[in-house]
């Protein structure tokens, strides 16, 4: 898989990726990932990528013609499965879309600034609008890094155990049950004897049963669905 994640701030994008899961699937080749200063792509001497909005109003838009052109350089070497736009009031990024994106070969991440993107960016240039949550960020620095991780663990290899990532919370519509290890008894706190007993298929149940009473208490919209 590659991503190409455009943006204003490479800066705030490389820390994430030195480090854990996404610097060994770096290393190990299962992803690479490229980061796109968005000013390399204006034409005009000071390399202006935003503007005032037409009809007044606080904050800066980005242009379009940047972001246009970046795609296009883009586009010459690779086709791309999708061209993703991280917006508050995109659709809300779930274990389900974590999952599809993490099928494709290769992906655009267009991280927004300031006051967003000119509109038609959105009608016309990407595929997908994605948000991380109902609240406002800075830019969509921080959101691509939580949209990449969600994605390249996902990516047979990536995770030491293949099985890992298919135990998480949302991959069946529950969320994961209660999880012990060593000592099984710490300050009188007892790990739940079925865990130790050895017993695979009851130790199974009491999992499926954790997560779906966990689910019902915590999320039950989810059990609905």
């Amino acid at each position: 898989m590659q991503i190409d994640i455009i943006t204003l701030f490479p800066e705030l994008l490389t820390s994430p990726f030195e480090a854990s899961i996404l610097k060994r699937a770096i290393l190990a080749n299962k992803v690479k990932v490229y980061f796109h200063n968005l000013r390399d792509y204006a034409r005009d001497k000071q390399k202006n990528v935003d503007d005032y909005p037409f009809g007044g109003g606080a904050g800066m838009v980005l242009k379009i013609e940047p972001i246009d052109n970046c795609l296009n350089h883009l586009k010459k070497s690779k086709v791309y499965d999708e061209v993703i736009y991280l917006t508050p009031d995109g659709e809300q990024l779930n274990q389900k879309i974590s999952n599809s994106f993490s099928t494709k070969q290769n992906l655009v991440i267009i991280c927004g600034h300031y006051k967003g993107v000119d509109q038609r960016v959105r009608d016309h240039l990407i595929t997908k609008e994605i948000s991380i949550g109902d609240f406002v960020l800075s830019g969509g620095e921080i959101a691509a890094a939580v949209l990449c991780d969600s994605i390249i663990r996902l990516i047979p290899g990536v995770l030491g155990n293949e099985s890992s990532a298919l135990t998480d919370s949302y991959q069946d519509d529950l969320l994961a049950p209660p999880v012990y290890t060593r000592p099984s008894d710490y300050n009188g706190w007892e790990v739940p004897k079925i865990l130790t007993s050895g017993n695979t298929p009851k130790i199974d149940e009491w999992r499926e049963s954790m997560a779906i009473e966990k689910t019902k208490k915590l999320r039950p919209n989810l059990l609905k669905s």
